[in-house]
Parts: C-alpha cells; sequence; structure tokens
C-alpha cells in the first residue's frame, strides 16, 4: 500500500472517531416513507371503489334535491334528506383518500356501466315529475340506486386492501339496505 493511501485511510478512520465521539448517545430518527406518511394500506380496488362511488353518490344527492321542490310524501322528503346528510361527507372523505394516495379524482361525466347509476333520461323524468308521481320515481330509482351501491361496497369489503375504505363499504351496505327496506314498504303504500 502506498504511503499516500494509507494515509488517506487513517484520515478517514480518524474522521469517524471524532464524529463518532461527538454525536449523541441516541441513533438517528428514519426519514419516514411514503407508506407511513399516509398511514394507509391501500390496492386498485380501493382506488376503484373511491373514483367510482363519488360520482354515484353524487348523483344520489343529486335525487336527493330533487325530491325538495318535487316530493308530495313527507317520509320521501325525509328520507332524501337523510341520504344527502350521509352521502355528501362520505364524497368528502373518499376524495381525501384519493389525493392522499396521490390518486386522480372522478372527472367528467357518469360512466352508466356503474351498477345502479341512472341514464340521462331516467334523470330527465324525475326531474320533470312532482307529487305522487315523484314519489313513486323517487324511490323506484333510488331502490336500484342503492342497490348499485350495495354491490360496489360488497366488492370493497371482499377485495379492498385499506381499513378506513373496507369500514366505510360495510356502512355504505348497512345503511342502503335499510333505506333499500324502507323504501319498498313505502312503495306499497304510495
Amino acid at each position: 500500500m502506498s504511503r499516500r493511501i494509507s494515509l488517506a485511510v487513517a484520515s478517514g478512520a480518524g474522521a469517524l472517531v471524532l464524529l463518532t465521539a461527538c454525536g449523541g448517545s441516541e441513533p438517528p430518527a428514519a426519514a419516514p416513507t411514503p407508506a407511513a406518511a399516509t398511514s394507509a394500506t391501500f390496492n386498485d380496488a380501493d382506488v376503484m371503489f373511491a373514483q367510482m362511488m363519488i360520482p354515484h353518490h353524487r348523483q344520489a344527492v343529486e335525487m336527493a334535491d330533487l325530491a325538495v321542490g318535487r316530493a308530495a310524501d313527507q317520509e320521501i322528503k325525509d328520507l332524501a334528506a337523510k341520504i344527502k346528510a350521509a352521502q355528501d361527507p362520505e364524497i368528502q372523505t373518499m376524495q381525501g383518500w384519493l389525493q392522499e394516495w396521490g390518486k386522480p379524482l372522478p372527472t367528467g361525466g357518469m360512466d352508466h356501466a356503474m351498477p345502479g347509476i341512472m341514464s340521462e333520461d331516467d334523470m330527465k323524468k324525475l326531474a320533470a315529475a312532482k307529487g305522487a308521481a315523484f314519489d313513486r320515481m323517487f324511490a323506484e330509482l333510488m331502490i336500484a340506486h342503492h342497490n348499485g351501491a350495495i354491490e360496489m361496497a360488497r366488492t370493497e369489503q371482499q377485495q379492498g386492501a385499506d381499513p378506513e375504505a373496507k369500514e366505510l363499504a360495510k356502512a355504505i351496505e348497512t345503511a342502503q339496505q335499510t333505506e333499500v327496506a324502507q323504501m319498498r314498504a313505502l312503495l306499497e303504500r304510495l
């Protein structure tokens, strides 16, 4: 070994000893990983659930908004208000997840292949209806709409990885099954 290399190795070793002696007793903290920063484990099923459920919920809120000036039955009005009150915050929650996960928010119109989604024609007919006709149509369309959401929620529970997304999916399934039963009972008396 040449004298120059020996001197460089000795200098490096001396610097290492000096730095070690000057350091604190605690090891340096590890930098947070992206996964730790979001504190969520998610997969493609979670992303798909949020990206599909957001526009699905938006349409349910739009349908519920129509009930304000068109429904005759107070139970329909109350149910519509309940749907809106539940689904608006769920939309915000799912948008937050997508942003946290670095995934795009859904844009544009409705994917009419989505389970339970209403066509533009269905929405126009609902918007044109009033009174008892609106009440019946609202219940019939919302039952189909809720059944689609229940299907998507079950898929999330089976295939998703994120615990919060799976928990929301279970809550959606439970709430909407209850509302479907309520609307079926309503249809029998309307």
